[in-house]
């Protein structure tokens, strides 16, 4: 069974991430949610919030996103759980300014998304920050699972030198279908034009991601379709 992490107190502040914005925190924390929860472009979220009778250019939205996406994430930290202890690791493509960049990806056996990392090259300077960074978010794994890439096998052999290491055919199809999800967010996307906006944009879908699969203590009691709206909610009150 995992162990999960304690409930972190909200700080109590006169000070909002969202003080000095022309427009009402709720409105903010609604178009960065449906960004990073369902298939939209910037233009479909601003045609949305015109419906809710808020007038904002999608310019404006993709600013919200960039921002707001990695202090929502900080504001869940303390009340994310644990990672598992067997991993399944691997990368995938994702163009970025018209080139192929490789994007480093972990889950759980419970489906937590363990850390994402984008980088312009796939080789082991890559593999050791992926796995420097994922061995933060919990305890050290007892299996591993990648492919046969050399760089797994040397940075594993220098990091983890105690897990098992797996790479077996078939045996890293839950990562695979993991990335799957994400690249049907990034599908309406039609490409993805700066490095640092795929990175923010790579993170939030994998933080939203854990938000519907449970594995923060958040919005518990409400139904799983509330979750990621409930959350969000509770952390813009945190932020």
């Amino acid at each position: 069974m995992r162990v999960r992490r304690g409930r972190a107190a909200r700080p109590h502040a006169d000070w909002s991430a969202f003080a000095g914005f022309r427009f009402p925190s709720e409105e903010t924390t609604v178009a960065v949610r449906w960004y990073l929860r369902y298939g939209l472009s910037y233009r479909d979220v601003e045609e949305l919030l015109v419906e809710r009778g808020v007038d904002v250019d999608h310019v404006t939205v993709f600013r919200w996103v960039q921002r707001f996406t990695p202090l929502f994430a900080d504001a869940a930290r303390p009340m994310r759980h644990a990672t598992g202890d067997r991993w399944f690791v691997d990368e995938t493509y994702v163009k970025v300014a018209g080139r192929w960049r490789y994007l480093y990806r972990a889950v759980d056996q419970y489906g937590q998304v363990i850390d994402v990392l984008l980088c312009e090259q796939r080789d082991t300077v890559a593999a050791r920050r992926f796995f420097t960074r994922a061995l933060l978010h919990g305890p050290v794994p007892v299996e591993v699972t990648t492919d046969q890439a050399g760089p797994y096998l040397r940075v594993l052999d220098e990091l983890v030198p105690v897990a098992v290491h797996v790479t077996e055919q078939f045996s890293n199809n839950r990562i695979e279908a993991d990335h799957a999800r994400l690249k049907a967010r990034l599908r309406p996307m039609r490409g993805l034009t700066r490095f640092r906006s795929a990175e923010v944009v790579a993170s939030g879908h994998a933080f939203v991601q854990n938000l519907r699969r449970g594995h923060y203590e958040l919005a518990t009691e409400v139904p799983p379709a509330l979750r990621v709206a409930t959350a969000f909610a509770e952390l813009a009150l945190a932020m």
